[in-house]
């Protein structure tokens, strides 16, 4: 009987090498890999819901022109994705963060514009979060004064909804990363850009006119959002903790914290120059 040479076995992909924990992004748990002289980043997600809605969202960014990873592999609870250059801007020098807060804010802007997803593109992506109820829960609660009130809404855009410094990757200057979309929803653009300013705001005041003159906002427009994300992260520290978080952010919203209570912010000093 002739011999019949052994069919080869298709070609597996080169395993993941050299594992490290990696700080991109500020939750979830991430690590460094690399495939095949590529360098990517392992996500993993015990929520599937955000797993998902983090998946729709960089489907939905891809070939956007903005700074996000490239989807390489699904799996369940986790997410293999390219990693992307830079530091977070949370470990800048407060210079450095205020100007790249700043001009993150004209990506911000560039991400709202976008068409917004619809039909299966939009499936895994979450509604806007519930204000009334947000503040329906914070009434009950006991929390500081607050103005409570949904303000009108402006339209309907992909938002980023965790839009921090910690989310922000930063090489020379300029804005190289965009990262953790897992809270990615259909919302408010400027309530988007209300939580990111005021959350900036927190340990730097100026930072909320400047991001929202840097987007190109009306600030009476976006100012009466405060009160919202204030009172959610209110309600997220009594309820998630730490104790100490709690306490400081309570202290500030009895002293009225810059835009807690929907006010004007000071006229904004010369806007940082930037890289953007």
């Amino acid at each position: 009987m002739p011999h019949r040479p052994r069919a080869r076995a298709p070609r597996q992909p080169e395993p993941l090498r050299q594992p490290e924990p990696l700080r991109q992004g500020a939750v979830g748990a991430v690590r460094a890999l690399e495939r095949e002289g590529r360098l990517l980043v392992e996500k993993r997600m015990a929520d599937t819901r955000r797993h998902d809605t983090e998946v729709a969202a960089l489907r939905a960014l891809a070939g956007s022109g903005l700074p996000v990873p490239e989807l390489v592999e699904v799996r369940p609870g986790a997410i293999l994705m390219s990693r992307l250059p830079g530091r977070r801007a949370d470990e800048l020098d407060p210079g450095a963060r205020r100007r790249a807060l700043t001009d993150s804010a004209v990506l911000l802007r560039r991400l709202h514009e976008l068409p917004v997803p619809t039909g299966a593109a939009a499936a895994d992506l979450p509604p806007a979060p519930d204000d009334a109820e947000i503040l329906r829960r914070y009434r009950a609660a006991g929390g500081p004064e607050l103005p409570l009130e949904v303000p009108p809404r402006s339209g309907t855009a992909l938002c980023h909804g965790d839009w921090t410094d910690g989310n922000l990757l930063v090489t020379g200057g300029r804005i190289t990363g965009i990262v953790d979309l897992e809270a990615a929803h259909l919302g408010d653009p400027l309530r988007d850009l209300s939580r990111a300013a005021w959350g900036a705001s927190r340990t730097d005041p100026q930072l909320l006119p400047w991001m929202v003159e840097a987007y190109g906002a009306d600030p009476a427009l976006v100012l009466p959002w405060c009160a919202i994300h204030a009172a959610e992260l209110w309600l997220w520290f009594r309820e998630a903790g730490p104790p100490e978080h709690l306490a400081r952010l309570t202290r500030e919203l009895e002293q009225g914290s810059p835009g807690s209570r929907g006010e004007r912010s000071p006229a904004p000093r010369q806007i940082p120059p930037g890289g953007i």
